[in-house]
């Protein structure tokens, strides 16, 4: 690696107009769009690569897999488009179809592939639920295409007078302009459990789980918990190739995304270190003045945009006096309940309800592991009283069926995103002790829908939520930095008075997923950042 040169030091004179901590999506988004407008800015990133979650890393010898983040369908267009992304490589291709449900039965469904395709699937179970299909997709479009509209703007913030009243109207309008029926539909999806909106319109468990699963992805949460239908709707924002609602696989897994944004970072002069852990932030008379490194140097600059979980900052702060700010992110709620694993194949699954070992399109598909909403609230609740669910809430993508690169021919790589597993065990257990248990609970359960399976894996890179915390400082292992409940969304992301991704010292930023819209590679929180702090710059609040 070429060693890099040294950073401006603290007092220097000619600083950074910004600095820039952790070089995720996030980060990365932010950092293009500030150099963009001409600004001098330095990424800063403990790790030794970028990408921060979204990364593609080899777990063995000739497998490479996504090693946090797995799939792609939150990352913003106008993010894709003004960073040129598909200039820099990036591709994406589309499941065949958004999920597939195997049923311990024997049965499964699959849902996508087109409203027609999901009907039929769907009138297997009942035909009252396939002639309510695309009613169903009708109303959860309405909203998700209303708050769409929401994601690249900044919250009204709670306490800044009458400028952001104003705000607050503006950014209310699009919801006011909705059918009162649309009003409703808004207020149950923030309030009610996903499982009574999914009861609402369908009869039958197969759809109802294929539907709720979105409802616990990142959320310590049942289906029958109140606000977990907001999290299911979270999970609708998204498209891909400009198709609402669908997912797909990043080629090269999602690392391509974040490489192919430091790529346009530096084509616009971003200067991107890394190995370079933030000991603390510097600041004087109430305002940042830059940061210093683990290694001790100072590094100055007009403002620091944080990338990192609000609680880091918090951290970063430690020295910075107190205030009613510091008790609110302390209070700030992480906890995603989340297990990730990779594994080596030799052989693709074979399921027993749909069965072959070639490649077919349900093996390109979400393959959702969780047969029933009873199913997924009996595996919350037995990870509240015992640290971890046994027979756990499992999505499993095998996306070296579309991307041959990833692995050996013959072979493939798959990804496990597991919930529910606890950060903080019972009975003083540690992650370090249980990490191997819980991947041989989450290998046996697969294997009961894919017998083959447990003799099919050749090796496994497991990462328990503390393991996540270590190595990619999502407190709490949350992979959204941070629950996406009512009361951390919008205006308190993360608290109240400080949604406008100003944090609580003058020209100090956040610009990662603790900032509204929230989790998922989106790149709006960097987005959304960056465009404050230009606004800020023109108004000469930078460095003052």
């Amino acid at each position: 690696m070429t060693p890099s040169p040294a950073l401006p030091q603290g007092g220097g004179r000619n600083p950074y107009d910004a600095i820039v901590i952790g070089a995720g999506h996030n980060g990365l988004v932010c950092a293009s769009y500030l150099a963009a407008k001409g600004m001098r800015v330095v990424v800063v990133e403990r790790r030794n690569v970028v990408g921060g979650a979204a990364v593609t890393e080899e777990f063995h010898p000739g497998f490479r897999n996504s090693t946090a983040a797995y799939t792609v369908s939150l990352l913003n267009p106008r993010v894709i488009r003004d960073l040129r992304l598909a200039e820099h490589g990036l591709r994406v291709v589309e499941r065949p179809f958004a999920n597939f449900l195997p049923l311990l039965d024997g049965n499964f469904i699959r849902v996508g592939g087109g409203l027609e395709a999901t009907q039929r699937e769907v009138a297997r179970f009942s035909a009252r639920d396939a002639e309510r299909l695309p009613e169903y997709y009708r109303r959860l479009e309405t909203v998700a295409g209303v708050l769409r509209g929401l994601l690249l703007e900044t919250p009204p913030n709670v306490g800044g007078g009458w400028p952001e009243l104003f705000h607050a109207w503006k950014a209310a309008r699009p919801l006011n302009s909705l059918p009162m029926e649309s009003k409703r539909d808004v207020l149950d999806l923030f309030t009610l459990c996903a499982g009574d909106w999914l009861d609402r319109w369908f009869e039958s468990a197969p759809i109802k789980a294929a539907f709720g699963f979105d409802s616990v992805v990142g959320n310590f949460a049942s289906p029958y918990s109140a606000g977990s239908a907001y999290v299911l709707l979270h999970h609708v924002f998204g498209e891909v190739n400009g198709k609402s609602g669908t997912w797909g696989h990043a080629i090269g897994g999602m690392g391509a995304i974040t490489q192919a944004m430091r790529r346009e970072a530096e084509a616009r002069g971003v200067e991107i270190r890394t190995g370079k852990g933030v000991a603390r932030i510097a600041a004087r008379d109430g305002r940042v003045t830059g940061v210093v490194l683990e290694s001790g140097e100072e590094v100055a600059a007009r403002c620091v945009v944080s990338n990192a979980h609000p609680q880091a900052l918090l951290g970063l702060l430690a020295e910075h006096g107190d205030g009613d700010w510091r008790g609110a992110f302390a209070a700030y709620q992480s906890e995603s309940a989340t297990f990730r694993m990779n594994v080596a194949l030799s052989e693709l699954p074979d399921f027993t309800a749909l069965p072959g070992k070639d490649a077919q399109p349900h093996h390109s598909s979400g393959i959702i592991l969780a047969p029933s909403l009873a199913f997924m609230d009996r595996a919350y609740s037995s990870a509240r009283e015992e640290g971890w669910s046994r027979e756990p809430i499992v999505e499993m993508l095998i996306p070296s069926t579309v991307d041959y690169s990833l692995a050996p021919k013959g072979a493939h790589v798959a990804s496990l995103f597991c919930q529910h597993f606890r950060y903080a065990l019972p009975n003083g257990r540690s992650w370090d002790d249980e990490r191997d248990k819980a991947a041989h609970a989450i290998i046996d359960h697969v294997t009961r829908f894919a017998p083959n399976f447990k003799r099919s894996v050749i090796a496994r890179r497991v990462l328990s939520p503390l393991d996540l915390e270590r190595e990619f400082g999502l407190i709490g292992g949350d992979i959204f930095h941070g629950k996406l409940t009512l009361n951390q969304l919008f205006s308190a992301r993360p608290v109240l008075g400080y949604s406008d991704y100003r944090m609580p010292l003058g020209n100090l930023y956040l610009c990662g997923s603790g900032a509204h819209p929230g989790g998922g590679v989106t790149g709006a929180p960097g987005f959304n950042a960056a465009r404050e702090i230009l606004r800020d710059r023109r108004r000469g609040r930078l460095g003052r």
